[in-house]
């Protein structure tokens, strides 16, 4: 059974940082790319950022490009999402997701979700 285990995440002051991870385990190992998805109270689900299976290709939301910075190493099962300068509206669970393609995070369309962890950011 595939699963997604999130880590990191907390509260910190507008303009600081922080980093989460995620990390699959189980099931077929498949070339597949991970992203990142979050949802803020009363809001609609929003895509964050995604990463090709390599490492080498990237996708980002507007509201977080230039600020977040996805990673992973080629291939590992591992993915890391930098969230520098947050802001009060970066407030979210943020949740990890994989999928066959990037896009098809950034639609939403993750195959396997991670529990989600939380990011509360103060004014």
């Amino acid at each position: 059974q595939v699963q997604l285990v999130e880590s990191g995440g907390g509260s910190v002051q507008a303009g600081g940082y922080l980093r989460i991870s995620c990390t699959v385990s189980g099931g077929t190992r498949l070339y597949y790319a991970m992203g990142w998805l979050r949802k803020a109270l009363g809001m609609w689900r929003e895509f964050v950022a995604a990463i090709s299976w390599s490492g080498g290709t990237t996708l980002y939301g507007d509201s977080v490009e230039g600020r977040f910075t996805i990673s992973r190493v080629n291939g590992e099962t591992t993915v890391s999402l930098q969230m520098n300068n947050l802001m009060p509206e970066d407030t979210a669970v943020y949740y990890c997701t994989v999928a066959q393609l990037k896009i098809r995070i950034k639609e939403g369309r993750g195959l396997y979700w991670g529990q989600g962890t939380q990011v509360t950011v103060s004014s």
